[in-house]
């Protein structure tokens, strides 16, 4: 267990230190189990921090084997309807994006998401709505050359998102950890050691110091 704990550990800071504060989705009404979890997988992959969601007309899909387990490690933030979230979102400072066919669409690939960006994806059968279109700042869409005039919506997001990642990748901008020192620790330990963490918040404790290995060091006694 002593030598478990230090490779877990330092796996998890690995993948923290490339985490996106900065990059983020916004689903909308997405309704299968699958296709969200199949989105929740992509953004775990490129490496974001956050997803948010709204469902008005059906309830948040559990997820399905397609995620991997990638859940655990993305927070998913819900909202109660698109204004909601998509202002929350430019309060934050995103520049928000809806993959929506429009006559001012963009070619995805001219975004620059190196910059705050929310890329919105709507529901599998009919897209974003017609307020999400309204309040976005930019459309962009994914070229189709094909009889077939769009993609699925987990394909789609994989591909816009991947993008963002050779953007990012060429920017250097994974090089350096971009959260900040309070929740970056918060979130190390509750990846770390999750039961202690929810026995914590509900003693109403602070989290255990934890040593350069991940071993915990002082305040907490099982």
């Amino acid at each position: 267990m002593e030598d478990v704990i230090p490779k877990r550990y330092h796996r998890l800071k690995q993948v923290l230190n490339r985490r996106q504060p900065d990059l983020t989705v916004l689903t909308e009404d997405v309704h299968k189990p699958h296709n969200l979890s199949a989105i929740i997988r992509t953004c775990d992959a490129v490496g974001i921090f956050e997803v948010h969601s709204v469902n008005v007309k059906a309830e948040l899909p559990t997820f399905s084997q397609v995620s991997q387990g990638s859940e655990k490690w993305i927070f998913l933030n819900t909202h109660p309807d698109t204004r909601t979230a998509i202002s929350y979102l430019k309060n934050q400072k995103f520049r928000v994006y809806a993959a929506h066919f429009s006559s001012k669409s963009l070619d995805y690939r001219q975004i620059d998401y190196t910059k705050p960006s929310a890329i919105i994806f709507g529901a599998e059968k009919w897209g974003v709505t017609k307020e999400a279109a309204q309040l976005a700042d930019e459309h962009i869409v994914i070229p189709m050359l094909g009889m077939v005039q769009s993609l699925n919506v987990s394909v789609a997001a994989a591909v816009i998102l991947f993008e963002a990642q050779r953007q990012r990748l060429a920017a250097n901008i994974y090089d350096n950890t971009r959260l900040e020192s309070e929740i970056y620790d918060q979130v190390l330990f509750e990846w770390g050691y999750a039961e202690i963490a929810r026995v914590c918040r509900e003693q109403g404790i602070s989290y255990p110091i934890l040593g350069e290995n991940g071993e915990i060091k002082e305040g907490f006694s099982k």
